[in-house]
């Protein structure tokens, strides 16, 4: 009977999650994905209430074939492959084992309690933001796209007074000087960053080490944008007629490096924002202290800095529909046993950040100084 701990036997099966981690309301598999998986011939079990906060019952995980587990012990009592969407929580080091492979965001440089406690369960643990195909990040690509659009709009936001802001829309208008939005760092979530507060008719200025890059970005998005290669004192020139900052640097398995410094927010106007995408990775602005999605801003002295972690959970429905679209070809691979997954899909191996009860990823454990 489904949704009885007891009709749940300890056979390998998929294992999806509840997330627990603070405001995190999505979930590793839509009841959709549950169907496909399921017509494969693979057992899912996901526990109560993974998915209301993307808007999705036990009632549909019931109809796409899924068995509705009634805690967390259930799940990891019957699956092997157990799949989160953000790093595992202290109520659930415990119950890792050597039997279990963890399919998730982990960003371990940044976690190192999460590191320590997945190499002692001695279970294998792969990285979402691991996975690299030619130099692509392809499941970090989906949401790194939904925090860069969601860093524009919340900065849009948090330019109004009513929000303690400088009192500027975004846009400007006719006659009026638009804000200038500094995007740092031209990847994909800088760029969808910069494209939207183009849309919105700011003025942008990509700023990147690698200046080809920063062009294209610029060129994308009009002209009122323009491009800059970083480099010594660059920010800090950039700061005075910046009203909105975007921290948009990524350095895959290594903390993020700090681009904005104190002297850079000396230097930026009052009521000015930032927002730190990179705060999964630690954070790129000096001094930076995570905000949540309750209290999405700080103050830093006349600079309010949002460095809110786990950013598209603001938008559980659709990240979710985007990270399982992307997740999906390998959650179906890992499920039929990870040296076959390897075989189909050989950057999994890359993957891996914990195995046989140590750090195997080359970054990650340099990160962690292992």
């Amino acid at each position: 009977m489904v949704g009885e701990q007891s009709s749940i036997s300890a056979t390998g099966a998929i294992g999806v999650l509840r997330e627990v981690k603070e405001f995190e309301r999505r979930v590793a598999l839509t009841p959709s994905a549950v169907r496909t998986l399921t017509e494969r011939g693979h057992r899912v079990v996901v526990e109560t209430d993974a998915g209301l906060g993307s808007g999705f019952r036990d009632d549909e995980y019931r109809s796409a074939g899924a068995e509705i587990a009634s805690d967390p012990s259930s799940v990891f009592a019957t699956a092997t492959l157990l799949l989160h969407v953000k790093e595992p929580q202290p109520s659930e080091f415990a119950l890792f084992g050597p039997q279990h492979t963890l399919f998730t965001y982990l960003h371990l440089a940044a976690e190192p309690s999460v590191a320590d406690a997945l190499c002692k369960s001695g279970c294998r643990a792969l990285a979402y933001e691991s996975v690299e195909v030619d130099g692509h990040l392809p499941l970090l690509v989906p949401m790194s796209i939904v925090a860069g659009r969601l860093s524009t709009q919340f900065a849009a936001s948090f330019l109004e007074a009513r929000h303690g802001g400088r009192g500027m829309l975004m846009g400007g208008l006719p006659g009026v000087e638009p804000t200038t939005v500094v995007v740092i760092g031209a990847g994909t979530s800088g760029r969808h960053a910069a494209l939207v507060a183009a849309a919105m008719g700011a003025e942008v200025i990509v700023v990147d080490l690698d200046l080809e890059r920063a062009r294209d970005v610029a060129t994308a998005c009009g002209p009122l944008a323009r491009a800059v290669a970083s480099g010594p004192g660059v920010i800090d020139d950039l700061a005075p007629t910046a009203e909105v900052m975007v921290g948009a640097v990524l350095t895959p398995g290594k903390k993020a490096p700090i681009v904005i410094t104190s002297s850079t927010l000396a230097r930026m106007p009052e009521g000015s924002v930032i927002i730190d995408i990179a705060i999964d990775q630690g954070g790129c602005v000096e001094g930076v202290v995570p905000t949540t999605h309750a209290e999405p801003l700080r103050s830093m002295g006349h600079v309010r800095v949002s460095a809110t972690p786990n950013m598209p959970a603001a938008v559980p429905r659709s990240a979710t529909a985007a990270l399982v679209a992307a997740t999906l070809p390998y959650v179906s691979a890992l499920a039929d046993g990870y040296d076959q997954a390897v075989v189909r899909h050989p950057e999994l191996a890359g993957a891996v950040n914990v195995a046989n009860g140590r750090i195997v990823h080359t970054a990650v454990a340099a990160a962690l100084g292992q």
